[in-house]
């Protein structure tokens, strides 16, 4: 017999660590019906026990103010795992063990796994884990996922709590709501109401304002929205507070006992400041924090040029000779002339020119790991906030734009987890404005062409020009479509952490992997479609003005002449750049049949420094790909989406020919 787990906690948790130590490589990732949220299943086999694992999406409640609030809810729901595995940050009791006791009002079988110990034990702090246990009614197992401690532990409890099968009652005093949610309770009695979930949290959930189980129930009890009605104007009438703010702070005001009972913390009065406290005091300082997160990100680029170069030409002359030797081989062997072409010039030079760059590419998502792992990257929201709050957008809007520049899909994803739909809408329209690391083949081939002593200058200057144009056009088109204030920032910052190996490595592999895989499938076709209207119609030279490829940049050439690169090759790349923009760096490399050392000489004889840099800011703003404008139509709508494409195509042209044109005023093209 199968069993099937939940894994649920607060993001920052470790629960992704845990997942993965429970299930290492036997998982399988896709999305949760009717959603763009990734869904991560796997399994693992303990005491001759199949126990399928389901990772729930990282959430604060089970309030139904986010979609990953409402997909962790409804799973818990009607999927009725057999049992559910809370992993809490347990140097964060309090605050974590929020989300635990909503689940146990649910009547949730549940596991709770204290994680992060070793913090807790830094920290010279004693949980009394038997008397918790005791308290919650549930088990209690201690992890330091981290380091792959207590897993052990925690199987061997699964296989317990799976086989005992029992639930627990579980109940807070709501004191003033106790009449309501009885005689809520009592009109539900002999009702259709939905499995599993005892009376009384479907009463309280209903005080709660959750519309969507309100919506079921007014089917038979139609009357239930006038009761809640009546016990808010109770309510307010004895407390002067709404229904929910007053559900929040009793169970906050249980936390707070528990905590103060079972939790003893030993510190001395040097030790009141934590060292997370005093770092925050420089890297989040009014003042200070700004310029030091653009100091980490301009060293961060400085590593991945002074570190990745040296690794990308070893790359690059493996495939220059790669490609020679195919020419040669295919001429020994009198094969057709198209066949070499097409392995030579279009599969080995187009994508071989994109893949020199994976070792920048894994360096640059190595740092940012380093950053994200540590717990410094989540206070980049907090820092930005002032500034951003002035402009009209929520501060936490900054998180989907950080995690634009590994990738804009995952960013314009990450939107949803914030409130307001202003907020969302923007920063999914601004979110391609951040440089992806698909925009960095075409950054670091460029600025090794024609910034060699500054190449991590020039590139973080693109990075920051993408920032700061995301938070003007953000500016505008809040004053444009919307009117409404924008919400103060409330968000919990993990502490800092020693980043450790494992999962640095991990993250790194998982996005640079992504990155051979585009490689292998989009840019692949992209680089042949290149070759084969490179080629047509039969008897021209390849990547002629007379090819197909080659007449339909000359139509496109002229609009490009302003900005400085008003050449056919120049309009090709950046059109085929849409369906994803390595193939850039993949087109120009098809179309001259040449290895990076060769396009580099190309491109000095078609580009100046000057309409390079403008070729780089069109790259940067113009059009997003495919794969991005497919995610902001599902997040968003047509209208939306149509926006994004266009707004980005004329700021891309605009600003590009400004540079050139400016440019060339000062120091000549």
């Amino acid at each position: 017999m199968g069993y099937k787990i939940a894994l649920a906690g607060n993001p920052n948790s470790g629960k992704t660590t845990v997942f993965n130590l429970l299930c290492g490589a036997r998982e399988k990732i896709g999305n949760w019906p009717g959603t763009t949220v990734e869904k991560k299943q796997g399994y693992f086999t303990y005491q001759d026990e199949r126990i399928e694992v389901v990772d729930l999406p990282g959430t604060y409640s089970l309030s139904v103010y986010s979609i990953d609030e409402r997909i962790a809810r409804d799973f818990l729901i009607r999927e009725k795992p057999d049992l559910v595995i809370c992993v809490i940050d347990a140097s964060n009791l309090e605050r974590n063990l929020y989300f635990v006791i909503q689940l146990l009002e649910m009547g949730q079988p549940v596991l709770l796994n204290l994680n992060m110990m070793d913090i807790v034990e830094k920290s010279k702090v004693r949980i009394d884990t038997q008397k918790l246990s005791k308290i919650l009614g549930i088990d209690i197992v201690e992890t330091v996922a981290s380091k792959g401690s207590g897993i052990k532990d925690l199987k061997e409890k699964i296989i317990i709590n799976l086989e005992k099968g029992i639930k627990k009652s579980f109940k807070i005093n709501y004191q003033n709501l106790e009449s309501a949610i009885e005689e809520i309770t009592s009109l539900l009695k002999d009702k259709e109401i939905p499995s599993d979930i005892p009376p009384r949290a479907v009463a309280i959930r209903v005080l709660e304002q959750d519309f969507d189980l309100l919506s079921e129930i007014k089917k038979t009890i139609p009357h239930i929205e006038e009761v809640k009605n009546k016990a808010e104007a109770e309510l307010s009438r004895l407390t002067g507070e709404d229904l929910e703010t007053f559900i929040i702070e009793r169970r906050y005001a249980f936390l707070k006992g528990v905590v103060k009972e079972y939790v003893k913390k030993e510190v001395s009065l040097e030790d009141r400041l934590t060292f997370s406290d005093k770092l925050d005091k420089v890297l989040t300082n009014r003042i200070l924090g700004i310029p030091l997160f653009l100091f980490f990100m301009y060293l961060l680029f400085q590593m991945v040029f002074s570190l990745g170069s040296p690794i990308a030409d070893l790359v690059d002359g493996f495939f220059g000779s790669l490609a020679e030797s195919a020419k040669v081989f295919f001429e020994n062997q009198n094969f057709p002339a198209l066949l070499s072409s097409l392995i030579s010039d279009g599969i080995i030079s187009g994508v071989g020119s994109v893949l020199v760059f994976l070792p920048n590419i894994m360096l640059l998502f190595l740092g940012i790991s380093i950053l994200e792992d540590s717990g410094y990257l989540a206070r980049a929201a907090f820092v930005m906030d002032r500034f951003m709050h002035a402009l009209g957008l929520h501060g936490k809007s900054f998180i989907p734009m950080l995690l634009g520049f590994g990738c804009n899909i995952p960013g314009i994803m990450a939107a949803r987890t914030l409130e307001s739909r202003k907020d969302r809408i923007l920063t999914i329209l601004v979110n391609p404005l951040m440089s992806c690391s698909a925009r960095l083949p075409v950054y670091t081939l460029f600025a090794s062409v024609f910034f060699t002593k500054n190449q991590g200058l020039v590139v973080f200057s693109l990075y920051l020009l993408g920032i700061i144009l995301a938070i003007f056009v953000a500016k505008v088109f809040k004053h444009i479509f919307f009117k409404e204030e924008v919400a103060p920032l409330v968000m919990e910052l993990p502490p800092y952490r020693m980043p450790t190996v494992r999962n640095v490595l991990l993250s790194m592999w998982t996005r640079s992997s992504l990155f051979v895989k585009k490689a292998g499938t989009i840019i692949f076709l992209g680089v042949v479609l290149v070759w084969l209207l490179s080629s047509l119609p039969f008897g021209v030279e390849y990547a002629e003005e007379n090819s197909l490829i080659g007449k339909f940049g000359k139509i496109l050439a002229p609009l490009f002449k302003p900005a400085g690169f008003g050449f056919w090759q120049a309009a090709v790349a950046l059109v085929f750049g849409i369906l994803a923009k390595e193939v850039v760096v993949g087109t120009l490399g098809t179309l001259y049949g040449a290895s990076e050392e060769g396009l580099k000489e190309v491109l000095l004889q078609q580009f100046t420094p000057l309409s390079a840099y403008a070729f780089l800011i069109m790259t940067l703003i113009y059009i997003p790909c495919i794969a991005s404008i497919a995610t902001i139509k599902r997040e968003t709508n047509w209208k939306w989406t149509a926006l994004a494409v266009s707004y980005s195509l004329i700021l891309g042209w605009v600003l590009s020919v400004l540079v050139y044109q400016i440019g060339k005023l000062f120091i000549g093209g």
